[in-house]
């Protein structure tokens, strides 16, 4: 029967020249790909992993689990086959290239921009690498369970909660003379079914009496389904996968139902890198992961925005999360693309068909933000019928970009619909996000909606005691939060939100708020370290386990004087002692006491049963100038033009909305002259109060796209309001 050899171990690597012996999972954009030093630049190009390998018996494969983005595998110098997804598993057979004695087994990687690929364009770095596990699976029958059909094991699973079990399973080779035996075990190993059928059948089914369901973090409970085939009585291949009962439905008013029970999806999104790391990371990082997400209550995933690791989709079969699944058809729809994007939805669905946890696969994500070409509803549409073929089981999703119409006709093509809005942090205030959820459920109350993301960014160095939109600070990044916690409570309907992200990640194109290579809007620090104020204020409302939080841990010199001392818990009460002076507050949630900061170390303790918290805060009459932006760092948000740009707050800016701009009397002159008529824009309500600063955030990353929107903005400036 086949064998799986691990061989992570001991490779040969050479990057531009320079050869050094590492193991797997390895990136070579690690450090480059997170900001690295002031003068290392994020490589992207083509590198060569070497292993000298025995020669193995029976048929041999290689089995690579996540190389980014194309690869190419030799052995002994002659090709076996390239792959182009830097997401999923991919097998070739290597049994005919292999000879006597030691073989050379050479792996190209190319992570370099290529335009019949996806992604291209997004906010996260594309790190190049054999980055997951690489496998030889030998001693494999002539006859055996799929290995090429881009699966995972050849075998489909379709349960449903009245113990019916349908199963599909693929047999490569001859099965002349062969049985299958399907055994379905419980989670504690007992047989609960079992049946043969010859191995030519493809499709059978099994019943299951009395079910246990697979429901959700309440009760994850899992099956085995094995399967083997046999030959005069011996076993010549054998495979399993777990596999769960459930149904669920999401309806535009009631939301999310699991198993009858309507449940809030309270969800955060996930990218799969550390500090340093990059996303060369083993079970120890997955696991301590799903530590973390389980300790702020979450209930579901957004696995953005890419096929992750098998060992985390098992992780949350194994832990109850609901997730959604997606690949990287991300901002700019392409033509030349679609190819590979049809071969990217296969192997996310195929390698991931059986897993209770996945509910959804998501089809795009922003894919409008750079404009819409001829052909994009159509591949968005093929994508989703692609989708359904795969899987009938499942609906279809995808992730709106903030300013993407109401009325799009994006918005009817998958079964059910996410918006990403960031209201309070790149446009308007937070309150937008009320009337734009509001406005939204009434136009199109058939239309199941969810918030697929939102966040802000929070630097652990930064704080203020007056916070406002935009500065970066971990206070402001909390109160944001508060409101979109508060908003998305306030609506049953919205079956579930994503907050935008759970831990900072790897995004080699920024540099803002004085942090490289970062995107900053995660509730944990890269590295796992810290948990921000934002982490707690959703602790607070989605966790039962008890406990209590000040907040601005890390914000210690204060100003002297009264000011709010704020906790976070979800105890009932929460008794604040700062400097002997007790006061004990009711609520739910959000504490805020008054205090009185007195110059030097001030003691604060929270309390709330056996729960306590306490800081120590450093009064002082003047401001810590390390807690400021750093002078002349760029800022996503607040300084898009550098310093040398005057604005003149009489004229027009980039500061401005859209729809000012486009409504004033002499730009509607100007467009009248040219067009010879007047302008209107569909979804301007929206659209419309939307500054330009960030809708120009890509032209404004290279040096002449910064150039062009400052004379954009000089422009603008000779025009009175």
């Amino acid at each position: 029967m086949r064998k799986i050899v691990n061989i992570n171990g001991g490779w040969e690597f050479t990057q531009a020249g320079v050869t050094q012996t590492v193991d797997l999972p390895h990136t070579w954009n690690g450090i480059d790909g997170q900001g690295g030093t002031d003068t290392s630049e994020y490589w992207r190009g083509k590198c060569a992993y070497k292993k000298i390998i025995p020669d193995y018996e029976g048929r041999v494969y290689i089995e690579i689990n996540g190389a980014n983005t194309v690869c190419e595998v030799f052995v002994n110098g002659i090709y076996a086959g390239s792959h182009d997804n830097g997401y999923s598993m991919f097998r070739f057979e290597i049994t005919n290239l292999l000879r006597e004695g030691d073989n050379l087994l050479e792996i190209n990687v190319d992570n370099s921009a290529n335009e019949f690929l996806y992604p291209q364009m997004a906010d996260f770095t594309f790190y190049g690498g054999l980055y997951r596990d690489v496998n030889i699976i030998c001693e494999v029958a002539d006859s055996h369970f799929a290995l090429l059909d881009k699966s995972l094991c050849g075998v489909f699973i379709t349960p449903r909660v009245d113990g019916k079990v349908f199963i599909k399973s693929l047999v490569e080779g001859s099965t002349d003379g062969l049985q299958k035996q399907l055994i379905i075990t419980d989670a504690e190993g007992n047989e609960v079914a079992s049946g043969f059928t010859a191995a030519s059948t493809e499709a059978a089914s099994l019943t299951v009496e009395n079910v246990n369901l697979w429901n959700g973090m309440e009760n994850p409970y899992l099956y085995t389904l094995t399967a083997r085939l046999i030959r005069d009585g011996e076993i010549i291949d054998e495979v399993s996968d777990r596999f769960g009962f459930r149904a669920y439905n999401i309806d535009p008013e009631t939301g999310f139902n699991l198993n009858g029970n309507r449940i809030k999806l309270k969800g955060v999104s996930r990218h799969q890198d550390r500090e340093l790391l990059g996303n060369a990371l083993t079970l120890k990082e997955h696991a301590e992961d799903i530590a973390l997400i389980k300790e702020i209550g979450a209930n579901s995933l957004r696995l953005a925005h890419y096929q992750h690791d098998k060992k985390f989709y098992d992780l949350c079969d194994e832990e109850g999360f609901l997730v959604w699944a997606e690949i990287p058809v991300i901002s700019k729809f392409s033509k030349k693309k679609q190819p590979q994007a049809r071969m990217m939805l296969e192997e996310l669905i195929k390698q991931n068909y059986n897993r209770p946890s996945i509910f959804c696969w998501g089809v795009q994500n922003e894919i409008s933000i750079a404009g819409a070409s001829p052909t994009l509803l159509n591949g968005i549409r093929e994508l989703n019928d692609l989708a359904h073929k795969l899987d009938s089981t499942r609906p279809t999703t995808c992730a709106q970009v903030s300013f993407c119409g109401t009325g799009s006709k994006l918005n009817e093509i998958t079964d059910i619909l996410g918006y990403n809005h960031y209201f309070g942090w790149y446009v308007q205030t937070v309150d937008a996000l009320d009337e734009w959820l509001d406005k939204f459920h009434a136009e199109k109350p058939y239309l199941s909606l969810c918030l697929s993301e939102y966040g802000a960014e929070g630097i652990t160095k930064l704080h203020s005691a007056h916070p406002v939109q935009g500065d970066y600070t971990e206070e402001y990044q909390a109160l944001y939060h508060e409101h979109y916690i508060k908003a998305i409570n306030e609506r049953d309907w919205l079956w579930g939100s994503y907050v935008w992200n759970m831990f900072d990640f790897g995004s080699a194109i920024r540099n803002e708020g004085g942090v490289r290579g970062r995107n900053n809007k995660g509730l944990v620090t890269i590295d796992r370290k810290t948990k921000k104020d934002s982490f707690y204020a959703y602790k607070a409302f989605w966790s039962d386990e008890k406990f209590v939080h000040i907040c601005g841990e890390r914000f210690v010199d204060r100003p002297l004087g009264e000011q709010k001392i704020k906790v976070y818990s979800n105890c009932e009460s929460v008794t604040l002692t700062v400097n002997g002076d007790e006061t004990t507050l009711n609520g739910k949630g959000i504490f805020e006491f008054d205090a009185v900061i007195v110059e030097g170390e001030n003691t604060v303790t929270a309390v709330s049963g056996d729960c306590a918290h306490e800081i120590l805060i450093n009064g002082t009459a003047t401001e810590n100038p390390d807690y400021k932006l750093p002078e002349g760092c760029e800022s996503f948000v607040r300084n898009w033009f550098g310093a040398d740009d005057e604005i003149n707050p009489d004229k027009l800016s980039l500061d401005d909305s859209i729809g000012d701009i486009i409504e004033n009397p002499e730009v509607q002159k100007l467009i009248s002259n040219h067009l010879g008529k007047e302008v209107s824009i569909p979804g301007m309500q929206y659209l419309g109060k939307i500054p330009l600063k960030p809708v120009s955030a890509i032209a404004s990353k290279t040096k002449r796209g910064k150039e062009l929107v400052s004379l954009a903005n000089k422009f603008l400036q000779t025009i009175d309001k």
